[in-house]
């Protein structure tokens, strides 16, 4: 067989001969713009030509804080497809862990927001080995600034060729892009994505039983592009020439609701906040989602009760999937077998509700201290994966051993596999509750509680106990309006599980901590109920 390279260089150059007509729907601060592909492709070539100019070279790093928008998509390609590296970095981490991640990764280079501009300006006094600083905007002039070396991105593109050649001899193996973990325990940790890998990732993104991600549909990746790279959908997208709506800076769940209806979106992807605040942006208002084909949702556990509503109320099919940095990141998908759709729609569900089969080309095992766990749906275990998108070890990292063993990624992950080999996420190892020798699954009892109709969303940690080693406790955040008594939500929770699982306080909240990318902030909510309990206590 040919020994081609599969490399970014061959998704733009296809893109640009087959799909110069499909459009990329860009939202900025000054509007909405319609972008053809051959405008996009352009751009591409002109921006690797402009970072040569400014002396970035192969392997060098180059920084990107930003939305969802165009130019992002014109930086995901061009900085690989001239042999240098993507760096989408986050926008939600704190000053001192921004300032880590630029310097951890030598950027040479960084594209930043305008609007995000004041998170550099916080930073710039740590930060090494910067030496340009790159503004996108709509507007014609530069934000006013201490900083120096600065330029205008669409000035940079006027004065660049159009003709620049892209790389199409990049070793697969290349590293092309790069993205740190959000940071929950510990520094962030670097994870680098090669050419070879992102290119099958994609292939797979394309297949029926994942996301079916084609040319006629119409794909709005509301997941951050910083964010492991949006779940790989940008670069899938402009490969198969699919339409794309990149919904811009700080967008809203009504915002995101009318440009599904504007622009008849078929399938976006998200987090389970994200859809939480979608759906109530459905319930206040009255927009057209009848275009969606699927929505994926990925990051922690979707509530059945979230699942239920999305399908049965709305009639938006409701796609659960799991990943995570370290593996770019699609691993399984909730898809039910042809013979599972003639089960009863409860059974239908649970399914759905479960993190899914894995995809083609990804390996997966349980094990716990016995070794491999039975497929028996019960059992539990942590989950390993290995494949040609999953990496091998961080980057620049000296402990990546203790995630990386025996040619396995060992995820942290604690799941049970069922006889059809569909994967469910019962918890991650450090969110276990045991008490009284027992394992309690954190995760089951915040997906029941958001099944709730007046619970909007919660959380369920361990506190210590000097009889049970530990105990649950359930913090809740109500819905708009809606009251919930203590008791009430023991009571609602009584006949779903063993009495020992029920938490011993529920403590209502106006807000649960969430990670940088939407995620349960765990070891942030510990230290509030520590201190909310030690306040009760006081005063009783």
């Amino acid at each position: 067989m040919m020994q081609t390279q599969l490399n970014l260089t061959t998704m733009v150059k296809h893109a640009e001969k087959y799909f110069a007509d499909k459009t990329v729907i860009s939202r900025t601060l000054s509007g909405v713009h319609t972008i053809p592909y051959s405008k996009i492709t352009e751009r591409i070539h002109r921006l690797a030509g402009a970072l040569k100019s400014l002396g970035v070279g192969k392997g060098d790093r180059v920084g990107t804080i930003a939305w969802n928008h165009h130019r992002h998509l014109e930086a995901y390609f061009a900085i690989p497809t001239m042999g240098a590296v993507l760096h989408t970095i986050n926008i939600r981490v704190s000053p001192d862990d921004l300032a880590y991640i630029i310097n951890h990764a030598e950027d040479k280079v960084l594209l930043v927001d305008e609007d995000l501009f004041p998170l550099i300006e916080r930073v710039k006094d740590q930060i090494t080995d910067i030496e340009k600083i790159i503004v996108m905007t709509d507007k014609e002039e530069l934000p006013e600034t201490s900083l120096t070396n600065m330029a205008s991105y669409e000035s940079l593109l006027e004065e660049a060729d159009p003709d620049t050649e892209l790389d199409d001899a990049i070793d697969e193996n290349t590293i092309a892009g790069l993205c740190y973990t959000s940071g929950t325990t510990g520094r962030p940790k670097g994870v680098a994505y090669s050419h070879r890998g992102i290119y099958l990732h994609s292939l797979a993104l394309g297949l029926k039983d994942t996301v079916g991600l084609s040319e006629e549909d119409i794909a709005m990746p509301i997941v951050p592009m910083f964010h492991v790279n949006a779940w790989g959908m940008p670069f899938a997208a402009l490969w198969f020439g699919t339409t794309q709506v990149l919904p811009g800076p700080m967008p809203t769940p009504q915002i995101l609701a009318e440009l599904v209806e504007d622009y008849k979106v078929t399938m976006a992807a998200g987090v389970p906040t994200i859809w939480m605040g979608f759906l109530q942006a459905l319930e206040q208002g009255n927009y057209d989602t009848s275009s969606l084909r699927c929505i994926l949702c990925g990051g922690s556990a979707a509530p059945k009760g979230m699942i239920r509503t999305f399908e049965s109320t709305y009639h938006i099919p409701f796609v659960h999937a799991y990943g995570m940095t370290e593996t770019s990141p699609i691993v399984t998908l909730a898809r039910l077998k042809s013979y599972q759709q003639e089960l009863d729609e409860e059974e239908r569900l649970e399914l759905r509700s479960r993190q899914g089969m894995v995809v083609p080309g990804i390996e997966i095992r349980g094990i716990n201290e016995h070794g491999d766990i039975p497929h028996d749906g019960n059992t539990i275990g942590e989950l390993l994966v290995r494949g040609p998108w999953i990496a091998d070890a961080y980057y620049k990292n000296d402990r990546s051993e203790e995630s990386f063993r025996d040619g396995w990624l060992h995820t942290g992950d604690v799941v049970n596999i069922d006889e059809e080999g569909s994967v469910k996420i019962v918890d991650r190892t450090k969110d276990m509750i045991k008490s009284g020798g027992e394992w309690i699954s954190s995760v089951d009892i915040e997906n029941a509680l958001m099944a709730h109709e007046a619970v909007f969303e919660a959380s369920v940690i361990a506190v210590p106990d000097p009889k049970w080693q530990e105990r649950p406790v359930a913090c809740v955040v109500l819905k708009e309006k809606k009251t919930l008594t203590e008791e009430e939500v023991k009571e609602f929770l009584t006949p779903q599980f063993a009495k020992y699982w029920i938490p011993d306080r529920v403590l209502f909240m106006e807000e649960i901590p969430k990670t940088s990318v939407g995620k349960f902030l765990k070891r942030a909510l510990r230290d509030q109920v520590e201190e909310m309990l030690s306040l009760s206590d006081s005063s009783s």
